[in-house]
């Protein structure tokens, strides 16, 4: 079981902020080679399963060469920042066809599980120097209250392979070592957090004191997740919360952040942020947070306002998140990965939220 829940400390002051990129690196000059070398590729199981046993452990190791090594290289871009950059969200298709039928046997091949565990374990002793805090977010298919049984099986899988990426990096063991954590949203409404309950219990010890819920657009918002705080942590999406409510911008005061805060348990808690697309609000002030209602009466739906936008574009959301970040770490899901965080960064330091000194 999850470890009984404390008192939960106070929010940490902004000189412990981190924010980050998701997964994927974006080199600012376009070079393709460099984003090639950068981030993981992937085989299919069509490919590998029309190979022999022999030549697909050849193919899967070649494959995970690659990714395993553009792993190091996205810790080393990140660890050559300042410390409040020190935060990465690792792609979860690092490890190919890990929990298929045709996977499975090929990981348990003594090179390709050397090849994994040293890998990884080396990629956590360079986390672990750099004080980079480490996250995974499986896709939406990874729907923990499914009443679909070969979802859930396939979900509660899913799970156990992130579990067993950050084992493999020293990263497991206990409620959220040094900040891990593996996110997925709440899933359908039809089971509810009860349904979400049930296929919590079903992991592994290790698993379960990883996982973090992040409130959606459609199925569960901010209040219809906080139930669940007793027994996970609360990441909260604050351009996810901006869409599901309808304009609501949530403040650092808001009574919410204090349950949010506890449900970490002592652990500092993880926030996301993105927002709407430049070419849909080409002409809205960069100064001035997007205004729902407004932008809804122009015509623009759910749909299209919940897609991110390439770069954090708008500067009093960034202001808004530098006064989020005494109490919360941030990974920004813009499409522009890095070059979007320079934004961020940019406006954070401007209000005085980070300190401008060099790399850690």
């Amino acid at each position: 079981m999850a470890p009984s829940a404390a008192s939960p400390s106070a929010p940490s002051a902004s000189a412990d902020a981190r924010f980050g990129w998701c997964c994927q690196f974006v080199p600012p000059d376009g070079d393709a080679a460099a984003a090639k070398r950068m981030n993981p590729g992937t085989v299919t199981i069509a490919t590998l399963s029309r190979l022999s046993p022999a030549r697909a452990e050849e193919k899967l190791a070649e494959v995970l060469r690659r990714n395993l090594q553009s792993l190091h290289l996205q810790l080393d871009e990140v660890a050559r920042h300042p410390a409040y950059r020190r935060l990465l969200r690792v792609n979860s298709g690092l490890l190919p066809a890990y929990t298929h039928e045709v996977g499975r046997p090929l990981y348990r091949q003594p090179g390709i599980q050397a090849l994994v565990r040293n890998g990884l374990e080396h990629a956590g002793r360079k986390a672990a120097a750099a004080g980079i805090r480490i996250g995974l977010h499986p896709d939406q298919y990874c729907v923990l209250n499914s009443a679909n049984p070969a979802t859930l099986d396939n979900s509660v899988a899913e799970l156990e392979y992130h579990a067993d990426v950050l084992r493999m990096m020293g990263l497991a063991g206990g409620w959220h070592p040094k900040g891990a954590h593996v996110n997925i949203h709440g899933g359908g409404r039809s089971e509810g957090t009860a349904g979400f309950r049930r296929g919590l219990a079903r992991l592994s010890e290790d698993a379960r004191n990883l996982v973090t819920v992040e409130n959606d657009e459609l199925s569960f918002g901010l209040d219809d997740l906080l139930p669940l705080a007793d027994a996970v942590p609360v990441v909260l999406d604050i351009h996810h919360h901006w869409v599901k409510s309808q304009g609501d911008y949530i403040r650092p005061d808001d009574p919410r952040i204090g349950a949010i805060v506890a449900s970490w348990r002592g652990v500092r808690p993880v926030a996301h942020v993105s927002v709407s697309r430049e070419e849909l609000l080409a002409d809205w002030p960069a100064d001035r947070l997007p205004d729902y209602p407004v932008l809804a009466a122009r015509g623009l739906t759910v749909r299209d306002l919940r897609a991110h936008s390439q770069r954090m574009w708008n500067h009093a959301l960034n202001r808004l998140v530098a006064d989020h970040l005494a109490w919360a770490d941030f990974e920004v899901e813009a499409k522009a990965k890095n070059l979007a965080v320079d934004d961020l960064e940019h406006d954070a330091l401007a209000a005085g939220a980070v300190g401008a000194g060099p790399a850690a």
